[in-house]
């Protein structure tokens, strides 16, 4: 670290700081859950284990988050910083795993289940990608799991697109580049505190718009049932999946989005599982999330996104919840701020976390009933090492007393909507996928009238 300069400007290497956000991510996993996602692509034909190390060493230069670790500063010196990680190896990140007969789309989930929740190591770049041979059809898999602390979803696809074939080819950067100084560090951790309070005005329309984003209005509070107990570590995946032309149809014609037509459906599933179990609820409110970034495309890292909280009452017929989530999402998205909630929910995370009474706090939180994210993928067909990527299954984390949460993902014409559950808690898991495809097919009719729920 010596001969740099001794101030930010002199630098020929900008430092690169965590958000609160970030922070936000490591301080309220905890043991059994950790803040990671992944994606699972299923490519036509087998892949090399050595092919795709090599080719991914080479793209990953793309992405400098990809190798780089996070370090902590001295006392004073501001946030945590990503520096590049010296003894990289695309072998301690990219491993294989052998799909058990009959090598189907459950055998798949299985594995990426258990990928999704095993904790990456903090003192390397944190993300993996597990290939996995043998699935039928001769075909196999692509496990790409990230910590949320290194991207959002939304960046997450960006970086991804940098990975595949046909991205752009980047000139190449020296690596490693030296890591900042101590006095480095203060001296831009202490002109950012100082820009900060001549931002004053902004930050406090910032919180303004973080509030009504996170408020919205008048939310109950969720009819309490059994879709909220505290869960384990273990973790169940199934996928429903739809024609995105025929949702957007629906949805133009019903004066709504793909996100109204997702919080529907997945309602009306939640609804026919709870009258299954002999249960029902009047009312049910996700938390969804709102991303902050002004450029989707761009693949810069780290995490951009708020949650906004959606009421929804299952007990309308399909006509009926449909218009009323979208007369209630419309009104939400003219929030100040979008993704701006983030700004009141990161210090009281983390302060909960540092007297470690976060994990009790999700375990009893009375707020939320499920969790649904929803993310545009790509819209034309992608290829790995020449094998055709026939589709993108997303997974994201549960945690708390929130026992099944949905991720959705559009790709090259389809939807795929991944539930995510604790199987002690949720047994009847394939039974709450069955009633979302059953109500995603109703949806995707233009005139989803012609039945009620």
């Amino acid at each position: 670290m010596d001969g740099l300069g001794n101030s930010p400007e002199d630098r020929a290497y900008p430092i690169q700081r965590t958000t609160p956000n970030d922070l936000m991510a490591l301080a309220t996993e905890y043991a059994g859950s950790p803040m990671q996602v992944a994606a699972i692509l299923i490519l036509d034909r087998p892949v090399d284990l050595a092919a795709v190390r090599s080719v991914l060493a080479e793209r990953i230069t793309a992405v400098a988050r990809f190798r780089q670790r996070l370090q902590r500063t001295p006392f004073g010196c501001g946030r945590p910083v990503w520096i590049d990680h010296a003894d990289f190896s695309i072998d301690c990140h990219v491993v294989d795993h052998k799909c058990p007969a009959p090598g189907d789309e459950a055998a798949l989930l299985k594995i990426a289940a258990t990928a999704a929740v095993y904790p990456l190591p903090r003192d390397r770049p944190l993300w993996s990608i597990t290939v996995v041979h043998g699935l039928s059809g001769e075909r196999s898999a692509l496990i790409f799991v990230i910590h949320h602390v290194l991207a959002d979803g939304i960046g997450g696809l960006a970086a991804l697109g940098l990975l595949v074939d046909g991205a752009p080819v980047l000139p190449s950067v020296s690596f490693p580049s030296p890591q900042p100084s101590a006095r480095e560090l203060l001296a831009e951790a202490t002109l950012s505190r100082v820009h900060a309070l001549r931002q004053w005005p902004a930050a406090l329309r910032l919180m303004q718009g973080a509030s009504a984003e996170l408020r919205g209005g008048r939310i109950d509070h969720p009819t309490p049932c059994s879709l909220n107990q505290p869960t384990g570590p273990h973790r169940q995946l199934t996928v429903a999946r739809a024609g995105l032309s025929a949702l957007s149809l629906s949805a133009h014609t019903n004066h709504a989005t793909i996100n109204d037509i997702l919080l529907t459906a997945v309602s009306g599933a939640l609804a026919e599982a709870l009258h299954h179990r002999g249960e029902s609820a009047e009312t049910f409110v996700f938390s969804v999330p709102v991303s902050g970034r002004l450029d989707k495309a761009a693949p810069a890292l780290g995490n951009h996104v708020g949650a906004m909280l959606v009421e929804v009452s299952p007990l309308e017929d399909t006509r009926q919840r449909l218009a009323a989530v979208a007369e209630v999402t419309q009104a939400r998205g003219h929030s100040l701020g979008r993704g701006a909630s983030a700004v009141l929910l990161e210090p009281v995370f983390r302060l909960l976390a540092q007297v470690k009474a976060f994990r009790w706090f999700v375990d009893h939180q009375r707020v939320v009933t499920s969790f649904l994210t929803n993310l545009r993928g790509p819209s034309t067909p992608m290829t790995f090492l020449g094998a055709a990527v026939t589709d993108i299954i997303p997974v994201t984390q549960i945690n708390g007393n929130v026992t099944i949460s949905f991720a959705a993902l559009s790709y090259s014409g389809t939807l795929a909507v991944t539930l995510i559950a604790d199987p002690v808690h949720c047994p009847d898991l394939q039974l709450i996928c069955g009633k979302l495809q059953s109500q995603l097919d109703l949806l995707s009719a233009a005139d989803p009238t012609r039945r009620t729920r």
